[in-house]
């Protein structure tokens, strides 16, 4: 099995953004307990802070890998491309967030992506993460 794990804009800044909402580890130094947790899958990591990037990786492995947990940041909540883009992969998307956006401002409530979504995880911190890779293995 083989899942990429794509972060969007800002989250190259876990650890020390907002460490009270995120957290204080960086994704990077979660990334090995996961792939150890789940040595029997190919788990790929993608992070980019640009839309058209996001869109090129998801087309690039959509088709052939068996999963992508996303966590498209703030495009979550503005970015119809994104939307466009997971309903045209046959891969399952699995949009995630670390924090529960609905104890959040009022426009991190709505998601553009959800509707194309196989299913939503959030508020769960980085175990997020792993409930969505628990979820593609079925």
């Amino acid at each position: 099995m083989k899942i990429l794990i794509i972060n969007g804009p800002n989250l190259n800044l876990l650890g020390q953004r907002e460490p009270g909402i995120y957290g204080s580890s960086s994704f990077d130094a979660y990334l090995p307990e996961l792939r150890k947790r789940f040595a029997d899958i190919d788990i790929e990591y993608y992070q980019s802070n640009v839309e058209g990037e996001l869109i090129n990786k998801m087309q690039e492995v959509g088709f052939s890998y068996d999963g992508i947990v996303l966590n498209a940041g703030a495009y979550t909540h503005t970015s119809i491309a994104l939307q466009d883009c997971i309903r045209s992969l046959k891969a399952p998307v699995i949009e995630v967030h670390i924090s529960n956006v609905h104890q959040r401002e009022e426009f991190r409530h709505k998601s553009m992506i959800s509707c194309a979504c196989k299913g939503v995880i959030l508020g769960f911190g980085l175990d997020s993460y792993r409930l969505a890779i628990e979820a593609l293995k079925g």
